[in-house]
């Protein structure tokens, strides 16, 4: 992305200053917040450099080597499992996947449960979130892991994990009462990283991730940014349509840092985040 130019305007009857950068389209399949379902398949693979290896950290428990995750998700997934105290009792069962590992277990599944199920559970190849790196399937860990839906119960440091997986960036993706929307049954070990504080938000007003995806759209640059404060900082989120051609130019408020996602249908989404001693002065 390049920058363009330095600009002045009004948002929410303020005045702010911004800049200008242009993003290639191609960025919309991109990013914490791509929506991956039945509706919106991948159309961009992770790069290699982006992954790391659950191995470069002993401490985690694998239900097989050679597992992969995207490098943040696995730094908070990490710091996760710290603050639950559940590094000694969590295992991760499955992270990213290829498509053709994803084909293995959809045509597996179907042999092996059936039609039924395998709807309910695995996702097309394509329409996984396992191919983004971003997803990661946890369960109890014990003798037998059932690699499909394994157990992890809402006790213990299990419920802890689930309590404190939005503060380090992680949804449960697929919950009870959303199996309309997302088209995938409950998954209790299933979550997502989408990062902080959008994790917080969608948790907060029981959001899956196609409903917070949708509400964005109404939040544009120019028509009221969903605002998000805590302890330490202030976040502002808003929605860029795409624009035609090769690149999108896209207006971004002066912050401490930002960062810009694709949604994987049709802009994109910046969150522009202020440290609250900075903000005061500006």
């Amino acid at each position: 992305m390049g920058q363009t130019n330095l600009a002045k305007g009004t948002q929410s009857g303020r005045h702010i200053t911004f800049k200008m950068i242009q993003a290639a389209n191609s960025e919309i399949y991109q990013g914490h917040l791509v929506l991956i379902n039945r509706e919106n398949p991948i159309q961009q693979s992770i790069s290699s450099g982006s992954l790391l290896p659950l191995s470069s950290i002993p401490a985690i428990h694998t239900l097989r080597d050679g597992m992969l995750l995207e490098q943040n998700c696995l730094r908070q997934l990490t710091k996760l499992l710290e603050a639950s105290d559940g590094i000694n009792d969590i295992v991760a069962v499955s992270g990213y996947r290829t498509k053709q590992e994803q084909e293995r277990i959809y045509q597996s599944t179907l042999a092996e449960r059936g039609a039924e199920y395998t709807a309910c559970y695995v996702a097309l190849p394509d329409r996984s979130e396992h191919q983004t790196g971003l997803a990661i399937d946890v369960g109890k860990l014990s003798k037998d892991v059932d690699f499909i839906a394994p157990a992890f119960p809402d006790t213990e440091v299990y419920k802890a994990f689930k309590q404190l997986a939005a503060s380090f960036g992680f949804i449960q993706r697929y919950k009870e009462g959303k199996e309309a929307i997302t088209q995938i049954s409950c998954e209790p070990w299933h979550f997502r990283y989408v990062g902080y504080p959008h994790a917080d938000i969608m948790e907060r007003n029981d959001w899956c991730l196609e409903e917070y995806i949708d509400t964005l759209k109404s939040h544009t640059y120019n028509n009221g940014h969903l605002l998000f404060e805590d302890d330490r900082t202030f976040v502002e989120i808003y929605y860029v349509a795409a624009e035609a051609g090769a690149y999108t130019t896209i207006p971004l408020v002066l912050c401490h840092r930002s960062h810009l996602s694709g949604n994987n249908r049709d802009g994109f989404i910046v969150t522009a985040y202020w440290d609250k001693s900075r903000r005061a002065h500006v």
